[in-house]
């Protein structure tokens, strides 16, 4: 048997590992999920949830990966033979986000060009949704492909193909040795410029200013939840593709706290420099903070830009941040390939190169569809139906199986052999009880949301066709993957 690549450092996983985590939602939605749950009291949720459910699953993933050494088929196949599908399930659900996460990251590239003479203009609204994307009138009306938009996709995933093509150590360690750094220097260096300009206290104080009646609330702990679980990772194949690829004696503990706390803090490094730049344009309009806070594509195109051009040299701090969106979302995208790609070539028996190609051939003739006027509202309604029931249900039936229908217990003894500090009961309680009903109780609250009411009033059509057709489809093409792929022939 071929052996397996392997990661050349500890500090290569590490990086590795942080640079699937980090990704544009660190910037964009970790900053207003404190600002709109209660600022500074927040974090006590959001810690909460650090230390009950996302350091606890690292270390599942980090362990059955290492244990198992095999993308996530093999892995859930190891786990129990009937359960491969569930790593298909895994694998798709990363091919689809793979789909239009990239485009974002197509819209940083052009906006990084974009800031060096603020192509954008005064009105930022207005051209990003009508000049930029050349927004169509609704979801089902597909209006033409962009090529602005469609040339800077090419060349993210070109980029994706020739870090992956050169394998895990030469290619995707490489690639984070440069990108992670290069992210925290860039952040540093907006926030140490940020914090200093008038208004940024303020911007800071609403940020951060503890309004512990929130507490109260259960949907406040559902967002702490959900931003970890989202934020790390986990539940959709990639944690465990990467640590497949670790040393049989590594520190899977330590690994696994350092992975969330590294994660932890670039967030809050984010926090700082997005409300200390809000809190600057807030002053130079004269205007309430709440009235300039935003989340999401709407912060980092509209109101970030506006933003900047009230920022002395405009120019370079533009840049500067372009550019760590850019490197933030590429270090998260080669790692929701590599989980895919891992899967295809173990699953079929094919080269690593066939593998990485087939997939980002495929991979980028369906993300056009996210380049035509009505991309916007595709990605859109196919994100929240994908991240809140595709990757959700999928953490669900991972965490529930594991927990309750495997013995956990070998797992705590796997990762506690070579590992410099020992989990107890602790993790396998958090594994069965914390874990498992908080991932299960958003799952419901965010379907009881979209019966109540269709997502953000798009269309019964669109919701069909590009939320619920796509997540219906996804464990039917799981089964028949499992059905043809080559594993179950190997074993047997």
């Amino acid at each position: 048997m071929k052996q397996r690549d392997q990661w050349g450092t500890r500090l290569g996983f590490i990086l590795a590992a942080v640079g699937s985590a980090i990704g544009l939602g660190n910037i964009w939605r970790f900053p207003y999920m404190v600002y709109e749950n209660g600022g500074g009291a927040f974090l006590i949720p959001y810690f909460v949830a650090v230390f009950t459910a996302g350091i606890p699953l690292l270390i599942l993933e980090f362990g059955v990966g290492q244990k198992y050494a095999g993308s996530t088929p093999v892995t859930f196949r190891a786990l129990k033979e009937k359960w491969g599908w569930i790593g298909w399930w895994q694998v798709l659900v990363s091919f689809i986000i793979a789909c239009y996460y990239v485009v974002i990251i197509g819209w940083a590239i052009s906006y990084f060009l974009f800031s060096f003479n603020q192509g954008w203009g005064s009105d930022t609204g207005a051209f990003f949704f009508n000049d930029y994307l050349h927004i169509s009138s609704a979801p089902m009306k597909l209006g033409g492909i962009q090529m602005h938009i469609l040339i800077p996709v090419t060349l993210v995933w070109l980029t994706c193909w020739g870090v992956i093509v050169c394998g895990v150590k030469r290619g995707i360690e490489t690639a984070n040795k440069v990108f992670m750094p290069m992210l925290f220097v860039m952040v540093l260096l907006i926030m140490s410029k940020a914090i200093t300009m008038p208004g940024a206290v303020d911007g800071l104080t609403w940020l951060f200013k503890p309004d512990f009646s929130k507490l109260g609330d259960i949907k406040v702990w559902t967002a702490a939840y959900g931003q970890i679980f989202y934020s790390l990772s986990v539940g959709f194949a990639i944690m465990i593709t990467y640590s497949s690829y670790l040393p049989k004696d590594s520190d899977i503990n330590n690994n696994a706290f350092m992975t969330a706390f590294i994660n932890c803090g670039f967030s809050m490094l984010a926090g700082i420099m997005i409300f200390s730049v809000l809190g600057y344009m807030a002053a130079q309009k004269g205007v309430p903070i709440q009235e300039v806070v935003r989340a999401g594509v709407g912060l980092a195109f509209v109101t970030i830009p506006q933003a900047i051009n009230f920022m002395p040299g405009s120019a370079f701090i533009g840049a500067l941040f372009f550019l760590s969106l850019i490197f933030a979302g590429t270090s998260s995208m080669i790692s929701i390939c590599e989980a895919c790609i891992a899967g295809i070539l173990e699953g079929f028996s094919i080269s690593r190169k066939a593998a990485t190609t087939i997939f980002c051939i495929v991979g980028y003739l369906l993300s056009i569809i996210f380049t035509t006027g009505s991309g916007l509202y595709v990605l859109d309604i196919v994100d929240h139906f994908v991240m809140n029931y595709a990757v959700l249900l999928g953490g669900v039936i991972e965490v529930a199986l594991l927990s309750w229908f495997f013995n956990l217990e070998s797992i705590r003894e796997h990762v506690n052999k070579h590992s410099d500090f020992l989990v107890g009961q602790w993790w396998t309680l958090c594994m069965k009880f914390f874990t498992t009903f908080a991932v299960i109780y958003m799952l419901v609250l965010k379907f009881k949301d979209d019966l109540q009411s269709p997502y953000e009033g798009y269309p019964t059509e669109a919701l069909g066709t590009y939320g619920w057709a796509v997540v219906a489809v996804l464990p039917i093409a799981a089964l028949v993957l499992t059905k043809y792929d080559s594993l179950g022939k190997r074993e047997g």
